[in-house]
Protein backbone atom coordinates (compact mmCIF):
# COMPACT_ATOMS: atom_id res chain seq x y z
CA UNK A 1 0.00 0.00 0.00
CA UNK A 2 3.12 2.25 0.75
CA UNK A 3 4.45 2.11 -2.71
CA UNK A 4 0.87 2.97 -4.57
CA UNK A 5 0.70 5.91 -2.11
CA UNK A 6 3.85 7.19 -2.84
CA UNK A 7 3.73 6.78 -6.58
CA UNK A 8 0.33 8.94 -6.66
CA UNK A 9 2.05 11.85 -4.40
CA UNK A 10 5.16 11.44 -6.67
CA UNK A 11 2.37 12.40 -10.01
CA UNK A 12 0.08 14.97 -8.45
CA UNK A 13 3.05 16.57 -7.59
CA UNK A 14 4.34 16.42 -11.17
CA UNK A 15 1.23 17.24 -12.72
CA UNK A 16 0.84 20.45 -9.88
CA UNK A 17 4.84 21.90 -11.36
CA UNK A 18 3.71 21.45 -14.73
CA UNK A 19 1.41 23.83 -14.66
CA UNK A 20 0.97 25.75 -17.73
CA UNK A 21 2.82 23.45 -19.70
CA UNK A 22 0.02 20.52 -19.03
CA UNK A 23 -2.39 22.69 -20.70
CA UNK A 24 -0.70 23.76 -23.44
CA UNK A 25 0.34 20.24 -24.10
CA UNK A 26 -3.09 18.85 -23.94
CA UNK A 27 -4.34 18.70 -26.79
CA UNK A 28 -0.59 17.32 -28.13
CA UNK A 29 -0.86 14.50 -25.45
CA UNK A 30 -4.78 13.64 -26.17
CA UNK A 31 -3.71 12.97 -30.12
CA UNK A 32 -0.50 10.67 -28.37
CA UNK A 33 -2.96 8.85 -26.27
CA UNK A 34 -5.46 7.75 -29.17
CA UNK A 35 -1.99 7.03 -31.15
CA UNK A 36 -1.43 4.27 -28.44
CA UNK A 37 -4.87 2.96 -28.22
CA UNK A 38 -5.17 2.61 -32.14
CA UNK A 39 -2.02 1.04 -31.88
CA UNK A 40 -2.42 -1.29 -28.80
CA UNK A 41 -5.74 -2.51 -31.41
CA UNK A 42 -3.60 -2.93 -33.95
CA UNK A 43 -1.05 -5.44 -32.13
CA UNK A 44 -4.18 -6.75 -30.74
CA UNK A 45 -4.85 -7.62 -34.41
CA UNK A 46 -1.60 -8.87 -35.87
CA UNK A 47 -1.71 -11.28 -32.94
CA UNK A 48 -4.58 -13.09 -33.73
CA UNK A 49 -3.32 -13.54 -37.51
CA UNK A 50 0.21 -14.38 -36.46
CA UNK A 51 -1.66 -17.47 -34.19
CA UNK A 52 -3.91 -18.67 -36.96
CA UNK A 53 -1.43 -18.51 -40.75
CA UNK A 54 1.58 -16.44 -41.23
CA UNK A 55 0.27 -13.14 -42.67
CA UNK A 56 -3.44 -14.19 -43.81
CA UNK A 57 -6.22 -13.14 -42.37
CA UNK A 58 -8.55 -15.63 -39.74
CA UNK A 59 -11.17 -15.86 -42.39
CA UNK A 60 -8.89 -16.35 -45.87
CA UNK A 61 -6.82 -19.11 -44.01
CA UNK A 62 -9.65 -21.08 -42.68
CA UNK A 63 -11.04 -20.88 -46.32
CA UNK A 64 -7.58 -22.36 -47.88
CA UNK A 65 -7.36 -24.57 -44.99
CA UNK A 66 -11.01 -25.92 -46.17
CA UNK A 67 -9.91 -26.46 -49.80
CA UNK A 68 -6.56 -28.05 -48.94
CA UNK A 69 -7.92 -30.58 -46.84
CA UNK A 70 -11.72 -31.48 -47.06
CA UNK A 71 -13.61 -32.90 -43.90
CA UNK A 72 -15.56 -35.90 -44.96
CA UNK A 73 -18.36 -37.11 -42.82
CA UNK A 74 -17.69 -40.99 -42.27
CA UNK A 75 -20.63 -43.12 -41.37
CA UNK A 76 -21.46 -45.79 -38.92
CA UNK A 77 -20.59 -48.49 -41.49
CA UNK A 78 -17.40 -47.30 -42.84
CA UNK A 79 -15.90 -46.43 -39.43
CA UNK A 80 -16.22 -50.35 -38.29
CA UNK A 81 -14.63 -51.34 -41.77
CA UNK A 82 -11.98 -48.93 -41.26
CA UNK A 83 -11.02 -50.33 -37.62
CA UNK A 84 -11.77 -54.17 -39.08
CA UNK A 85 -9.37 -54.07 -41.96
CA UNK A 86 -6.85 -51.71 -38.91
CA UNK A 87 -7.48 -55.00 -36.57
CA UNK A 88 -6.61 -57.65 -39.37
CA UNK A 89 -3.70 -55.79 -40.17
CA UNK A 90 -2.44 -56.22 -36.62
CA UNK A 91 -3.42 -59.52 -36.58
CA UNK A 92 -1.57 -59.99 -39.49
CA UNK A 93 1.81 -58.58 -38.22
CA UNK A 94 1.47 -60.50 -34.82
CA UNK A 95 1.35 -63.95 -37.01
CA UNK A 96 4.07 -63.31 -39.19
CA UNK A 97 6.62 -61.93 -36.21
CA UNK A 98 5.59 -65.27 -34.32
CA UNK A 99 5.88 -67.52 -37.29
CA UNK A 100 9.60 -66.10 -37.35
CA UNK A 101 10.32 -66.80 -34.02
CA UNK A 102 8.88 -69.97 -33.90
CA UNK A 103 11.32 -70.78 -37.16
CA UNK A 104 14.72 -69.01 -35.49
CA UNK A 105 13.78 -71.58 -32.00
CA UNK A 106 12.69 -74.50 -34.45
CA UNK A 107 16.30 -74.04 -36.35
CA UNK A 108 18.00 -73.36 -32.78
CA UNK A 109 16.33 -76.21 -31.25
CA UNK A 110 17.45 -78.38 -34.75
CA UNK A 111 20.90 -77.41 -34.51
CA UNK A 112 21.46 -78.21 -30.83
CA UNK A 113 19.58 -81.40 -31.18
CA UNK A 114 22.01 -82.13 -34.20
CA UNK A 115 24.49 -81.36 -31.65
CA UNK A 116 23.40 -83.85 -28.66
CA UNK A 117 22.75 -86.49 -31.04
CA UNK A 118 26.55 -85.68 -32.57
CA UNK A 119 27.97 -86.42 -29.44
CA UNK A 120 26.33 -89.43 -28.46
CA UNK A 121 27.41 -90.51 -31.91
CA UNK A 122 23.80 -90.96 -33.45
CA UNK A 123 23.45 -88.95 -35.86
CA UNK A 124 22.63 -89.79 -39.43
CA UNK A 125 21.53 -87.45 -42.49
CA UNK A 126 20.14 -89.20 -44.86
CA UNK A 127 21.33 -87.30 -48.25
CA UNK A 128 22.52 -90.52 -50.18
CA UNK A 129 19.35 -90.40 -51.82
CA UNK A 130 19.72 -87.03 -53.55
CA UNK A 131 23.47 -88.06 -55.01
CA UNK A 132 23.58 -88.28 -58.71
CA UNK A 133 26.44 -89.79 -60.29
CA UNK A 134 29.54 -87.97 -62.00
CA UNK A 135 30.21 -87.48 -65.19
CA UNK A 136 33.74 -88.78 -66.80
CA UNK A 137 34.38 -85.83 -67.56
CA UNK A 138 34.60 -83.70 -64.23
CA UNK A 139 36.96 -85.86 -62.57
CA UNK A 140 40.20 -83.71 -62.02
CA UNK A 141 43.23 -85.17 -62.02
CA UNK A 142 46.29 -83.65 -60.25
CA UNK A 143 49.83 -85.07 -60.73
CA UNK A 144 52.56 -84.17 -59.01
CA UNK A 145 54.22 -86.95 -57.44
CA UNK A 146 56.79 -88.99 -58.92
CA UNK A 147 55.92 -92.36 -57.40
CA UNK A 148 52.24 -93.86 -55.62
CA UNK A 149 50.13 -91.71 -53.76
CA UNK A 150 49.98 -93.55 -49.99
CA UNK A 151 47.67 -91.16 -48.06
CA UNK A 152 46.10 -88.13 -48.23
CA UNK A 153 43.93 -85.08 -46.30
CA UNK A 154 41.66 -82.23 -46.97
CA UNK A 155 42.20 -79.20 -44.69
CA UNK A 156 38.86 -77.85 -42.67
CA UNK A 157 38.38 -75.37 -45.04
CA UNK A 158 37.89 -77.06 -48.16
CA UNK A 159 40.59 -75.21 -49.99
CA UNK A 160 43.78 -77.01 -50.00
CA UNK A 161 44.30 -81.15 -50.38
CA UNK A 162 47.87 -82.32 -48.99
CA UNK A 163 49.13 -85.80 -50.03
CA UNK A 164 52.07 -87.75 -49.82
CA UNK A 165 53.73 -90.62 -51.81
CA UNK A 166 56.13 -92.94 -51.60
CA UNK A 167 58.79 -90.44 -53.19
CA UNK A 168 59.11 -89.03 -49.64
CA UNK A 169 57.35 -85.78 -50.57
CA UNK A 170 54.29 -84.04 -49.83
CA UNK A 171 52.37 -81.70 -51.90
CA UNK A 172 49.79 -78.85 -50.99
CA UNK A 173 46.71 -78.48 -53.54
CA UNK A 174 44.57 -75.55 -54.11
CA UNK A 175 41.23 -77.50 -54.92
CA UNK A 176 40.06 -74.83 -57.21
CA UNK A 177 42.42 -73.96 -59.46
CA UNK A 178 44.53 -77.39 -59.31
CA UNK A 179 48.10 -75.93 -58.84
CA UNK A 180 50.91 -76.59 -56.27
CA UNK A 181 50.97 -74.12 -53.49
CA UNK A 182 53.76 -75.79 -51.78
CA UNK A 183 55.81 -78.68 -52.13
CA UNK A 184 58.01 -80.22 -49.91
CA UNK A 185 60.93 -82.58 -51.38
CA UNK A 186 61.82 -85.89 -50.34
CA UNK A 187 65.15 -86.83 -49.23
CA UNK A 188 67.74 -90.11 -50.50
CA UNK A 189 68.31 -92.51 -48.48
CA UNK A 190 71.12 -91.83 -45.98
CA UNK A 191 70.08 -88.26 -45.66
CA UNK A 192 68.26 -88.59 -42.55
CA UNK A 193 70.61 -85.57 -40.53
CA UNK A 194 70.97 -82.65 -43.00
CA UNK A 195 67.14 -82.90 -44.69
CA UNK A 196 64.47 -81.35 -43.46
CA UNK A 197 61.97 -83.80 -44.46
CA UNK A 198 60.92 -87.39 -45.17
CA UNK A 199 63.84 -90.05 -46.70
CA UNK A 200 61.70 -93.45 -46.60
CA UNK A 201 58.09 -93.74 -48.12
CA UNK A 202 55.50 -91.89 -46.02
CA UNK A 203 52.67 -93.81 -45.53
CA UNK A 204 50.19 -92.02 -42.98
CA UNK A 205 48.90 -88.53 -43.17
CA UNK A 206 46.40 -86.25 -40.47
CA UNK A 207 45.55 -82.46 -40.07
CA UNK A 208 44.32 -81.33 -37.14
CA UNK A 209 40.65 -79.80 -37.01
CA UNK A 210 41.54 -76.23 -36.63
CA UNK A 211 44.02 -76.16 -39.57
CA UNK A 212 47.03 -75.62 -37.33
CA UNK A 213 49.23 -78.71 -37.94
CA UNK A 214 49.89 -81.27 -40.39
CA UNK A 215 51.00 -84.84 -39.77
CA UNK A 216 53.04 -87.41 -41.84
CA UNK A 217 54.41 -91.14 -40.82
CA UNK A 218 57.34 -93.23 -42.82
CA UNK A 219 58.69 -96.21 -43.03
CA UNK A 220 62.04 -95.06 -41.31
CA UNK A 221 59.33 -94.92 -37.44
CA UNK A 222 59.71 -91.51 -37.94
CA UNK A 223 56.27 -88.49 -37.45
CA UNK A 224 56.85 -85.22 -38.78
CA UNK A 225 55.00 -82.59 -37.70
CA UNK A 226 54.47 -79.09 -40.39
CA UNK A 227 52.50 -75.90 -39.90
CA UNK A 228 49.70 -76.55 -42.60
CA UNK A 229 49.97 -73.00 -44.13
CA UNK A 230 53.10 -73.12 -44.51
CA UNK A 231 54.85 -76.14 -44.79
CA UNK A 232 56.91 -75.39 -42.36
CA UNK A 233 58.75 -78.24 -40.31
CA UNK A 234 58.24 -78.07 -36.92
CA UNK A 235 58.76 -81.10 -34.50
CA UNK A 236 59.97 -84.83 -34.75
CA UNK A 237 58.78 -87.45 -33.33
CA UNK A 238 60.28 -90.86 -32.86
CA UNK A 239 59.62 -93.82 -30.75
CA UNK A 240 57.71 -96.65 -32.73
CA UNK A 241 60.09 -99.24 -33.28
CA UNK A 242 58.64 -99.91 -36.91
CA UNK A 243 56.56 -98.05 -39.50
CA UNK A 244 54.48 -95.51 -38.88
CA UNK A 245 51.39 -96.97 -40.57
CA UNK A 246 48.37 -95.10 -38.96
CA UNK A 247 47.66 -91.39 -37.49
CA UNK A 248 44.84 -89.58 -36.53
CA UNK A 249 44.77 -85.81 -34.80
CA UNK A 250 41.79 -85.75 -31.56
CA UNK A 251 39.06 -83.73 -33.07
CA UNK A 252 38.81 -79.95 -31.45
CA UNK A 253 42.41 -80.83 -29.75
CA UNK A 254 46.11 -81.16 -30.80
CA UNK A 255 46.09 -84.67 -29.02
CA UNK A 256 48.03 -87.04 -31.54
CA UNK A 257 47.54 -90.75 -31.68
CA UNK A 258 50.07 -93.09 -34.09
CA UNK A 259 50.37 -96.28 -34.84
CA UNK A 260 52.76 -98.79 -36.24
CA UNK A 261 53.93 -102.20 -37.61
CA UNK A 262 55.08 -102.72 -33.76
CA UNK A 263 51.68 -103.54 -32.73
CA UNK A 264 50.81 -100.48 -30.94
CA UNK A 265 49.65 -97.01 -30.31
CA UNK A 266 51.23 -94.06 -29.08
CA UNK A 267 49.59 -91.03 -27.38
CA UNK A 268 51.26 -87.67 -28.20
CA UNK A 269 50.61 -83.93 -27.73
CA UNK A 270 51.99 -81.45 -29.95
CA UNK A 271 51.58 -78.63 -28.36
CA UNK A 272 54.07 -79.57 -25.83
CA UNK A 273 56.13 -81.15 -28.04
CA UNK A 274 55.47 -84.33 -25.78
CA UNK A 275 54.86 -87.94 -25.59
CA UNK A 276 52.40 -89.03 -23.51
CA UNK A 277 51.63 -92.85 -23.34
CA UNK A 278 51.99 -96.07 -25.39
CA UNK A 279 49.14 -98.66 -25.90
CA UNK A 280 49.31 -102.46 -26.40
CA UNK A 281 47.36 -105.34 -27.84
CA UNK A 282 47.28 -106.20 -31.42
CA UNK A 283 49.08 -109.44 -32.06
CA UNK A 284 50.28 -108.17 -35.72
CA UNK A 285 51.38 -104.75 -37.51
CA UNK A 286 48.69 -101.83 -37.25
CA UNK A 287 47.31 -101.20 -40.57
CA UNK A 288 44.83 -98.24 -39.99
CA UNK A 289 43.79 -95.89 -37.30
CA UNK A 290 41.31 -93.16 -37.28
CA UNK A 291 39.38 -90.77 -34.03
CA UNK A 292 36.99 -88.10 -33.55
CA UNK A 293 36.22 -85.70 -30.79
CA UNK A 294 36.40 -88.43 -28.10
CA UNK A 295 39.45 -89.20 -26.00
CA UNK A 296 39.62 -92.78 -27.60
CA UNK A 297 40.38 -93.94 -31.21
CA UNK A 298 40.45 -96.79 -33.29
CA UNK A 299 43.06 -99.27 -34.64
CA UNK A 300 42.77 -102.47 -37.41
CA UNK A 301 45.25 -104.56 -36.78
CA UNK A 302 46.44 -106.58 -40.37
CA UNK A 303 46.28 -110.18 -40.04
CA UNK A 304 44.96 -110.55 -36.36
CA UNK A 305 41.66 -109.90 -38.04
CA UNK A 306 40.61 -107.63 -35.13
CA UNK A 307 39.66 -104.01 -34.99
CA UNK A 308 40.16 -102.33 -31.63
CA UNK A 309 38.71 -99.13 -30.20
CA UNK A 310 41.10 -97.78 -27.51
CA UNK A 311 39.50 -96.19 -24.73
CA UNK A 312 42.46 -93.75 -23.52
CA UNK A 313 40.95 -92.40 -20.61
CA UNK A 314 39.54 -96.03 -19.20
CA UNK A 315 43.26 -97.60 -20.09
CA UNK A 316 40.72 -100.03 -21.44
CA UNK A 317 39.97 -101.72 -25.35
CA UNK A 318 37.48 -103.07 -27.05
CA UNK A 319 38.26 -106.21 -29.42
CA UNK A 320 36.24 -106.29 -32.72
CA UNK A 321 35.90 -109.31 -35.37
CA UNK A 322 34.54 -110.24 -38.38
CA UNK A 323 36.86 -109.99 -41.63
CA UNK A 324 38.31 -113.15 -42.50
CA UNK A 325 41.31 -111.54 -43.95
CA UNK A 326 43.39 -108.58 -43.15
CA UNK A 327 41.97 -105.71 -41.99
CA UNK A 328 43.80 -102.92 -44.07
CA UNK A 329 41.49 -99.47 -43.58
CA UNK A 330 39.25 -97.87 -41.08
CA UNK A 331 37.47 -95.01 -40.65
CA UNK A 332 34.70 -93.27 -38.06
CA UNK A 333 31.49 -92.60 -39.86
CA UNK A 334 30.10 -91.04 -36.07
CA UNK A 335 31.42 -91.53 -32.95
CA UNK A 336 29.91 -94.52 -32.69
CA UNK A 337 29.85 -96.14 -35.97
CA UNK A 338 32.98 -96.79 -38.20
CA UNK A 339 33.62 -98.45 -41.62
CA UNK A 340 36.38 -101.31 -42.23
CA UNK A 341 38.01 -102.73 -45.61
CA UNK A 342 40.26 -105.77 -46.02
CA UNK A 343 42.07 -108.23 -48.51
CA UNK A 344 39.37 -111.05 -48.62
CA UNK A 345 37.18 -107.84 -50.29
CA UNK A 346 34.92 -107.33 -48.11
CA UNK A 347 33.49 -104.10 -46.36
CA UNK A 348 32.02 -103.90 -43.00
CA UNK A 349 29.63 -101.58 -40.79
CA UNK A 350 30.54 -101.61 -36.94
CA UNK A 351 28.60 -100.42 -33.75
CA UNK A 352 31.33 -99.84 -30.74
CA UNK A 353 28.51 -101.38 -28.78
CA UNK A 354 28.35 -104.34 -30.93
CA UNK A 355 31.48 -107.58 -31.22
CA UNK A 356 30.15 -108.49 -34.09
CA UNK A 357 29.39 -106.17 -37.79
CA UNK A 358 25.84 -104.64 -38.14
CA UNK A 359 26.69 -105.32 -42.19
CA UNK A 360 28.98 -106.56 -44.38
CA UNK A 361 29.14 -106.85 -48.54
CA UNK A 362 31.62 -109.53 -49.24
CA UNK A 363 33.18 -109.28 -52.94
CA UNK A 364 32.82 -105.37 -52.86
CA UNK A 365 34.25 -104.81 -55.77
CA UNK A 366 34.02 -107.97 -57.63
CA UNK A 367 37.26 -110.88 -57.73
CA UNK A 368 39.73 -111.49 -60.72
CA UNK A 369 41.35 -114.29 -61.25
CA UNK A 370 40.75 -117.65 -63.84
CA UNK A 371 37.73 -119.22 -62.61
CA UNK A 372 37.96 -121.75 -59.77
CA UNK A 373 41.11 -119.29 -58.81
CA UNK A 374 39.29 -116.19 -58.44
CA UNK A 375 40.32 -113.93 -55.63
CA UNK A 376 38.27 -110.97 -54.36
CA UNK A 377 40.03 -107.13 -55.21
CA UNK A 378 41.27 -105.73 -52.11
CA UNK A 379 39.90 -102.94 -50.46
CA UNK A 380 42.35 -100.89 -49.93
CA UNK A 381 40.73 -97.39 -48.39
CA UNK A 382 37.39 -96.51 -46.95
CA UNK A 383 35.86 -92.78 -46.27
CA UNK A 384 32.95 -91.55 -44.85
CA UNK A 385 30.85 -88.62 -44.95
CA UNK A 386 30.39 -87.51 -41.26
CA UNK A 387 27.38 -87.73 -39.35
CA UNK A 388 25.78 -89.13 -43.05
CA UNK A 389 24.14 -92.70 -44.43
CA UNK A 390 27.07 -92.21 -47.29
CA UNK A 391 30.12 -94.15 -47.73
CA UNK A 392 32.97 -94.99 -49.93
CA UNK A 393 35.53 -97.85 -50.64
CA UNK A 394 38.32 -97.99 -52.82
CA UNK A 395 39.32 -101.22 -55.00
CA UNK A 396 42.87 -101.85 -56.39
CA UNK A 397 44.95 -105.02 -58.24
CA UNK A 398 43.05 -104.84 -61.28
CA UNK A 399 43.60 -102.13 -64.06
CA UNK A 400 40.32 -103.52 -65.62
CA UNK A 401 38.25 -103.15 -62.67
CA UNK A 402 40.00 -100.95 -60.14
CA UNK A 403 36.48 -98.35 -58.62
CA UNK A 404 36.02 -96.29 -55.80
CA UNK A 405 32.11 -97.47 -55.01
CA UNK A 406 30.20 -95.23 -53.32
CA UNK A 407 27.26 -96.92 -50.57
CA UNK A 408 24.56 -95.71 -48.80
CA UNK A 409 23.58 -97.22 -45.12
CA UNK A 410 20.49 -98.36 -44.20
CA UNK A 411 18.64 -97.31 -41.07
CA UNK A 412 20.75 -97.24 -38.35
CA UNK A 413 23.30 -98.02 -40.23
CA UNK A 414 22.09 -101.73 -40.91
CA UNK A 415 22.68 -102.54 -44.60
CA UNK A 416 24.46 -101.33 -47.35
CA UNK A 417 23.30 -100.71 -50.46
CA UNK A 418 25.49 -99.73 -54.06
CA UNK A 419 24.65 -96.20 -55.41
CA UNK A 420 27.14 -95.86 -58.14
CA UNK A 421 31.18 -96.61 -59.28
CA UNK A 422 33.45 -94.20 -60.51
CA UNK A 423 35.99 -96.06 -62.49
CA UNK A 424 39.55 -95.63 -61.67
CA UNK A 425 42.89 -97.03 -62.97
CA UNK A 426 45.58 -98.30 -60.09
CA UNK A 427 45.36 -98.72 -56.35
CA UNK A 428 43.01 -96.82 -54.80
CA UNK A 429 45.28 -96.12 -51.81
CA UNK A 430 43.32 -93.23 -49.82
CA UNK A 431 40.32 -92.09 -50.10
CA UNK A 432 38.72 -88.20 -48.08
CA UNK A 433 35.07 -86.65 -48.28
CA UNK A 434 35.55 -83.27 -48.27
CA UNK A 435 33.82 -81.35 -45.59
CA UNK A 436 31.04 -79.97 -47.31
CA UNK A 437 30.22 -83.05 -49.15
CA UNK A 438 30.52 -81.40 -52.27
CA UNK A 439 33.86 -83.92 -53.53
CA UNK A 440 35.36 -86.95 -53.28
CA UNK A 441 39.40 -87.27 -53.66
CA UNK A 442 41.28 -90.15 -54.07
CA UNK A 443 44.89 -90.78 -53.97
CA UNK A 444 45.57 -93.96 -56.87
CA UNK A 445 48.88 -95.31 -57.69
CA UNK A 446 50.80 -98.01 -59.51
CA UNK A 447 51.00 -99.86 -56.57
CA UNK A 448 49.56 -100.64 -52.83
CA UNK A 449 50.55 -98.24 -50.27
CA UNK A 450 51.97 -101.21 -47.64
CA UNK A 451 53.69 -102.91 -50.25
CA UNK A 452 54.90 -104.10 -53.90
CA UNK A 453 53.08 -107.33 -54.29
CA UNK A 454 52.43 -106.40 -58.28
CA UNK A 455 52.75 -102.95 -59.84
CA UNK A 456 50.41 -101.55 -62.59
CA UNK A 457 52.14 -100.08 -65.19
CA UNK A 458 49.37 -98.43 -67.23
CA UNK A 459 47.83 -96.42 -64.18
CA UNK A 460 49.31 -93.16 -63.06
CA UNK A 461 50.31 -91.74 -59.78
CA UNK A 462 47.25 -88.98 -59.20
CA UNK A 463 44.71 -87.19 -56.96
CA UNK A 464 41.45 -87.50 -58.71
CA UNK A 465 39.01 -84.92 -57.69
CA UNK A 466 35.31 -86.57 -58.03
CA UNK A 467 32.76 -83.95 -57.64
CA UNK A 468 29.06 -85.12 -55.71
CA UNK A 469 26.53 -83.73 -57.43
CA UNK A 470 23.12 -83.54 -55.95
CA UNK A 471 19.21 -83.46 -57.30
CA UNK A 472 18.44 -79.68 -58.01
CA UNK A 473 14.90 -80.45 -56.35
CA UNK A 474 16.05 -81.68 -53.37
CA UNK A 475 16.52 -79.81 -50.52
CA UNK A 476 18.82 -81.04 -48.08
CA UNK A 477 16.99 -82.06 -44.53
CA UNK A 478 18.76 -83.10 -41.51
CA UNK A 479 17.37 -86.39 -40.72
CA UNK A 480 17.98 -87.86 -37.53
CA UNK A 481 18.40 -90.79 -36.65
CA UNK A 482 17.26 -91.47 -33.02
Amino acid sequence: MSSSFFIKTSQKNKFAKTGKNATKNKHKGDGDLAGKVKSKKQNKYNEEISSDSEGESPVVGKKRQSKEEPEYDETPQEKKLRLAKLYLNQLKDEENKAEDESFETDLIAGRLQEEVLEQKGKLQRFIAKDLLPPDASEIRLLRGHKLPITCLVISPDDKSIFSAAKDCSIIKWDVESGRKLQVVPGGRKGTEDCHVGHTAHILCMSISSDGKYLATGDMNKLIMIWEAETCKHVYKFTGHKGPVSGISFRKGTHDLYSASHDRSVKVWNVDENAYVETLFGHQDAITGLDSLSRERCVSTGGRDRTMRVWKIAEESQLVFNGHEGSIDCVQLINEEHMITGGDDGSVSIWNVNKKKPLSTVKQAHGCRGDAGLEQPHWVAAVAALQNSDVVASGASGCSSNSQVQLWKCGQNYRGLQPLFSVPLVGFVNSLKFSHSGQFLVAGVGQEHRLGRWWRLKEARNAICIIPLHRKPASQEEGNLDN
